[in-house]
């Protein structure tokens, strides 16, 4: 199966025209970058765990092989928590394995970076990131995505619509009955980024709690992935989602006028899709090449026309606005709820607030 993903999107990748035959080192790069260059071109691929859609990439693939002729990007599409085992299992084992490893998973990427599995790489386009997005020179930021509410359009319509956390908590307490089995949101037990998500709701407020319980009081349906979550509100299932990726639910949005969008305007937390290039990699100049592409403007320019928001600030895209704005750091603070303990104490908190929700109906 691994085997068959990598190979479609290597196909489809190679499918751009009117390449240049030599590769041309980008302006105000360094010299010593030419030997990066010509490296790269002898390894002839680059190898890339993710959890972005394939889709999302194509643009990028495509116009990083017209810059780059000859260098095959295999893209391998996994899940957050897949992708850090699979990696961890490879690497162990010392079998080939990604040479980018690139995941919505903020802390799971930190601890892999802080676990030694990363190699540091001082890339020409760190002067022109937030300096809360990069970490010790291994773990790159690429995105800066919104963490948002969505709605069916039909169910609740604009002007009840919640667009802060404290309004959302009076929704549903006010109408506790009519929202049974009509919220949806991550389930922090199986999904690490919903876990990672309700921990920065946590630290940011301890009015986390009495929304959580809120939440509960309607026996809400917890979901693994994104995508569950903005199927059943689309469909009427449910009527809104607590905690989506903003980005996914954009895009959805674009073409899907039974779903909105709101990022809650006392503060709406960002995420970032974290790259970092393996220690062990076996085609570490590719890295280095598709990586910098990834956090150039031009790169950065083909990722805000999808649905990733970019990192950059000098990318014309939409951003919120930076007293709105709670962007999660990339850096060891992620690591703290990644320890057993904390995580086996937050974990029992959440299946109690959900018991004691049960028995309030």
């Amino acid at each position: 199966m691994m085997a068959r993903i990598f190979l479609r999107i290597a196909v489809l990748a190679t499918t751009v025209a009117a390449t240049p035959l030599v590769a041309q080192r980008p302006a105000n790069y360094p010299r010593s970058y030419d030997q990066i260059i010509s490296d790269a071109r002898a390894e002839r691929q680059v190898r890339i765990y993710g959890n972005a859609d394939r889709a999302e990439l194509l643009p990028v693939v495509a116009a990083f092989r017209k810059r780059y002729p000859g260098i095959t990007v295999l893209y391998a599409d996994l899940g957050s928590t897949e992708m850090y085992r699979r990696f961890v299992t490879e690497t162990r084992a010392k079998r080939l394995s990604a040479d980018i490893v690139w995941s919505s998973a903020m802390d799971l990427q930190v601890k892999l970076i802080n676990d030694g599995f990363a190699q540091g790489y001082a890339s020409p386009e760190k002067p022109a990131l937030p300096p809360q997005s990069v970490w010790k020179n291994m773990g790159f930021g690429v995105t800066a995505e919104p963490i948002g509410i969505v709605y069916n359009t039909r169910l609740i319509p604009a002007a009840r619509v919640p667009r802060t956390h404290a309004t959302l908590e009076a929704m549903l307490r006010q109408n506790g009955r009519a929202f049974a089995g009509k919220v949806t949101t991550f389930d922090p037990a199986r999904s690490n980024t919903g876990y990672l998500y309700l921990t920065q709701d946590m630290a940011t407020t301890r009015d986390t709690r009495s929304l959580l319980e809120a939440i509960a009081a309607t026996k809400p349906v917890l979901s693994l992935t994104t995508e569950p979550m903005l199927r059943g509100v689309a469909e009427g299932r449910q009527a809104i989602a607590y905690n989506v990726i903003g980005s996914y639910a954009l895009e959805r949005a674009r073409t899907d006028r039974r779903i909105g969008v709101v990022f809650p305007q006392d503060y709406t937390l960002v995420t970032s899709r974290i790259a970092f290039i393996a220690r062990e990699a076996a085609h570490p100049a590719a890295a280095k090449l598709f990586l910098d592409f990834l956090l150039s403007r031009e790169g950065q320019s083909l990722l805000a026309k999808r649905s990733l928001w970019p990192v950059r600030t000098d990318v014309a895209a939409r951003r919120l606005p930076a007293a709105q704005a709670r962007p999660i750091r990339v850096g060891p603070q992620l690591l703290v709820n990644l320890d057993r303990v904390k995580r086996q104490r937050f974990l029992r908190d959440w299946t109690a607030i959900l018991a004691t929700g049960a028995k309030a109906q």
